[in-house]
């Protein structure tokens, strides 16, 4: 998560867990057409009331603090099956799971992937492509996301 996402998520995550949400994640792409994304959760599920609330609460909070110069659009979703991964916590949480990664710098020649997540060592992925074992340090994701299982 970048600087400023990080930073929004600190002035936003008290707002959104008072309305009885998680805040899973923020997303903040710069450039025209700015956009900043929330993922939001609960244990029921999001639906788009959800949303709706969140984003009216929130949205008078950046009024006031107006953290984030010029105009920009808010979004606010749940992470939905195949949600991006923003924590190492995260990580621990889906232990077992399929993941897709890109990587800041490639780890046995890939810097994209879709592995098993077979353990979180310290700061360090433990992943299984094709049957090898490989140690991805968190600190080189970039981006990773959950690859549900429909059987």
């Amino acid at each position: 998560m970048s600087k400023r996402a990080e930073q929004l998520k600190e002035l936003l995550a008290p707002v959104v867990e008072d309305l009885g949400y998680t805040l899973w994640g923020v997303q903040y792409l710069q450039g025209r057409g700015a956009v900043l994304r929330l993922f939001i959760d609960h244990d029921d599920g999001i639906n788009v009331d959800d949303c709706a609330l969140v984003s009216h609460e929130v949205s008078g909070v950046l009024d006031v603090e107006d953290p984030i110069p010029g105009d920009y659009n808010l979004e606010v979703s749940s992470p939905g099956l195949d949600r991006p991964l923003f924590e190492l916590s995260h990580f621990e949480r889906y232990q077992g799971e399929s993941v897709q990664l890109t990587l800041l710098a490639p780890v046995a020649g890939k810097r994209k992937m879709t592995a098993t997540l077979v353990a979180v060592d310290g700061d360090t992925l433990v992943m299984e492509l094709d049957g090898e074992s490989l140690r991805v340090p968190y600190s080189q994701v970039d981006r990773a996301r959950l690859q549900p299982r429909f059987d």
